[in-house]
């Protein structure tokens, strides 16, 4: 991480940051990806299991991951503030509360998934599947938020490459351990989709271990000596890392837990519109990591500013950052539309499901710039550890706007389930507006605080 002085340099480092973080991104989606289809393959009683499975996992790893993450943000300021020598401490403590976040999951587990999915009312065959699938995920779940924790400090530095490269290594050993244990190869049976979840693991263990060793023995992670100040949980770092992350899991949880929400009143749909929902809905997610990866970008640069108190270059990074990622989206929504028919052919050959994901795709490029909007200013607040407000706002604009509008949309109009799409927007973009908002004040209260220091 260094210091920029024009707005051209502050954007070529947004860029060394960005695309690193986005091809990781679409490493760990890809894990995701190749378990469904790779199950799908071996039959569709077993898809569906890994696929309710994952819907249960999805938005407790994704919140909880948003809790450790804020790990990020905290080393970054110390950074700006040239307090380097205090993030061993910060990284240290991430790494205790990871392994305490992970037990307390895995005991919950136990208590609540068996009952969980009994009342899901789900076919024998697809009942175990997922079970068996979200068990072999467990044994992932320590090195998983390790590894946030690790990644989050590397992040902090400003070096994503790292991790990239990480999870490009990681991707060809899922796909192998996946063949070995969902088909049965080299000697072990053949465990359906229960074995996507022992692959996911094992990877899991391999990614944290490279990881650790990049980080204990490689400049300029080493001279940081993260592992050799693991001698004690410090109480303080872990109040602020809780502090910060809490707010910014239970936003992220919230987000997710609407999309699964959303993905069970459609089901009361045809099956030919949860198909078509469910085609645009991963078209969307997946250009979703564009703007995730500017956000994470966003977040570190914001905060090496603050810490550094340059809260006019911390300002500029903030509005160059939600920029960009409407930009990006803008392109990406233009495209999807203008070739909806063939984005949508790729995922059914039935003409009737092609043409309703068509359909759900206009409103794409709209969902994308809202989405856009409200993912990197939450970013920036991020960098400002103003995180409270943030959560209250998206909290409202989740569950008080998005979900009634789009009901109300949905039942009460001509539109059908088009109107979940069109209440997510609606929810989506107030909390952009709110965000940005809020982003404005955080940013006006500090610049006031320059002046008067100055």
């Amino acid at each position: 991480m260094y210091e920029t002085n024009t707005v051209r340099e502050k954007i070529k480092l947004i860029f060394v940051m960005l695309v690193p973080i986005l091809i990781t991104q679409l490493s760990m989606f890809s894990m995701v990806f190749f378990n469904t289809i790779m199950t799908g393959r071996f039959n569709s009683s077993d898809l569906a299991g890994v696929a309710i499975g994952s819907s249960i996992w999805n938005p407790i790893f994704t919140g909880i991951s948003a809790i450790l993450l804020a790990v990020s943000p905290i080393a970054a300021q110390r950074f700006g503030e040239k307090r380097g020598k205090d993030v061993s401490t910060v990284v240290s403590s991430g790494i205790y509360l990871s392994i305490i976040i992970g037990l307390v999951v895995i005991l919950a587990g136990a208590v609540l998934l068996n009952p969980l999915l009994m009342m899901m009312n789900l076919p024998e065959s697809v009942h175990k599947t997922a079970y068996d699938y979200l068990v072999g995920l467990s044994f992932g779940i320590f090195p998983l938020f390790i590894f946030n924790v690790l990644r989050s400090f590397i992040y902090a530095l400003g070096i994503t490459r790292v991790v990239m490269f990480i999870l490009l290594i990681s991707v060809p050993i899922n796909l192998i351990l996946n063949y070995i244990f969902i088909f049965g190869a080299w000697g072990f049976p053949a465990f359906g989709g229960g074995g996507a979840g022992i692959a996911t693991s094992i990877t899991y263990w391999i990614i944290v271990a490279i990881t650790a060793y990049i980080v204990r023995t490689k400049e300029p992670f080493s001279s940081y000596k993260i592992f050799v100040g693991l001698g004690g949980f410090n109480f303080e770092e872990s109040k602020e890392i809780l502090k910060i992350g809490i707010p910014m899991g239970l936003s992220t949880f919230f987000e997710t837990s609407m999309f699964a929400v959303v993905t069970i009143l459609i089901s009361r749909f045809s099956v030919t519109t949860v198909a078509a929902y469910q085609s645009a809905l991963n078209i969307v997610s997946f250009l979703y990591m564009i703007p995730v990866s500017v956000s994470m970008a966003l977040t570190v640069l914001v905060g090496f500013e603050v810490g550094a108190k340059r809260y006019r270059d911390a300002k500029i990074y903030s509005w160059l950052g939600i920029g960009l990622s409407m930009l990006i989206a803008l392109i990406t929504g233009l495209l999807v539309i203008i070739f909806r028919y063939e984005v949508a052919g790729l995922y059914s050959t039935e003409t009737a499901v092609i043409t309703l994901t068509a359909q759900f795709l206009i409103y794409a490029l709209f969902f994308q710039v809202s989405d856009a909007i409200q993912a990197t200013a939450q970013a920036a607040l991020r960098g400002y550890k103003d995180v409270n407000i943030a959560f209250i706002m998206t909290l409202i604009a989740y569950w008080l706007i998005c979900l009634p509008a789009g009901w109300v949309l949905a039942h009460f109009t001509d539109l059908g389930a088009a109107g979940y799409w069109l209440g997510l927007t609606f929810g989506l973009l107030a909390a952009g507006i709110g965000l940005s908002a809020r982003l404005i004040h955080i940013q006006r209260t500090w610049y006031s605080e320059e002046k008067m220091v100055s």
